[in-house]
């Protein structure tokens, strides 16, 4: 005879794994955790020193990696890191275009947008080149070079998804790009005064070469409003490059894909143009038309950050910090030297421009 309840026959139930948008929840809920972190710490390096410093996103990536160093995430949370590794850092590159004009860059003249845009070309060029020759792995040479080249962290952000670049990779070449730039905002007040140079081209060697907007702004503000508004609008252009720039790179990654024998009829266009690139030029066009209404800029950029935080500390979660140590020596040495040339090639342009 049988009874009703037999402990042995009726084990627990298991529960059952999470399923659809449901899963992507502990991976993102943990990004998010460890970005909000180093937004605090931001937060607090500011309030004591009067300024950040060490960027939140630099800070993101490390304690995601510091904290993969002594814990490796489990399959529960893999799938929402890497969403947010991938296609939130997307969704907050396509969202960027909206947050840069066109309008006040035209007012440059296209001499000055030509100049601009060779450096970039000729810095992105050139430090591929020493990456190559010091050894780098080519899409590790092609982070640092855009990084240095164009804006930094968010450069090295947005190119990445497009060159297929593995965690460790973004984790060093934002790492040793972020304590570039700390040096550059400081060098170049100095450079400014050792070389003699007015307001406006003290501007130009800040917009040229430091990487993010607000440390353009503290490196030119000590020559004055003059500088700070020129500084400004050069960097808009070297930003504007960033869309240019990733879509030719998503087109050569395309090509050499497809000259290694890949199957099919051809790239298909999401594989040319990534659908993150192709908005943030729709979006880019869409501000410049004034389409995008003013009032909504502010929260989209606190949006754009937010994400950019979180998918940031989502590549930490997912990087070897011992692979980055063992591949330090080398990016420091190519980012420093790539640093110099786009210093030298800033003041050779300078010198180009006419006097008076």
């Amino acid at each position: 005879m049988t009874t009703a309840a037999d402990p042995v026959s009726s084990p627990l139930p298991r529960r059952a794994p999470l399923r659809g948008p449901a899963r992507l929840l502990p991976g993102v809920l943990l990004s998010a955790t460890v970005a909000a972190a180093a937004f605090g710490l931001q937060h607090i390096e500011a309030a004591l020193f009067g300024r950040a410093w060490v960027e939140g996103l630099v800070l993101a990536i490390m304690g995601g990696a510091a904290l993969r160093l002594v814990w490796t995430p489990s399959a529960v949370w893999t799938p929402g890191i890497a969403f947010s590794g991938k296609t939130l850092l997307e969704t907050a590159v396509a969202l960027l275009g909206a947050t840069v004009s066109g309008a006040a860059v035209m007012a440059l003249g296209p001499a000055m947008l030509l100049m601009v845009a060779g450096l970039v070309v000729l810095a992105i060029l050139g430090g591929y080149a020493l990456g190559r020759a010091f050894g780098l792995p080519p899409a590790m040479a092609l982070l640092v070079a855009c990084g240095n080249a164009i804006c930094g962290n968010s450069a090295i952000a947005a190119v990445a998804p497009v060159i297929e670049a593995e965690g460790e990779d973004v984790a060093a070449a934002i790492g040793f790009t972020a304590v570039l730039g700390i040096a550059v905002v400081l060098l170049v007040p100095a450079v400014g005064a050792l070389m003699g140079y007015d307001a406006v081209k003290v501007g130009v060697l800040a917009g040229l070469t430091v990487y993010a907007v607000p440390q353009v702004l503290a490196a030119a503000a000590p020559a004055g409003l003059a500088a700070i508004q020129t500084g400004a609008v050069i960097k808009l252009v070297r930003v504007l490059m960033l869309g240019p720039v990733c879509l030719a790179l998503g087109l050569l990654k395309s090509r050499s894909s497809a000259e290694r024998g890949a199957r099919g009829n051809g790239p298909k266009l999401r594989h040319m143009a990534p659908w993150f690139i192709l908005v943030f030029l729709a979006l880019l066009g869409l501000r410049s038309a004034g389409l995008i209404p003013e009032a909504v800029l502010p929260p989209l950029q606190h949006g754009v950050m937010a994400m950019t935080l979180i998918a940031m500390a989502a590549l930490g979660l997912t990087v070897d910090p011992r692979a980055v140590v063992r591949a330090g020596p080398r990016v420091a040495a190519v980012a420093a030297l790539s640093a110099l040339m786009i210093g030298a090639l800033a003041l050779i342009a300078i010198a180009a421009l006419p006097t008076g």
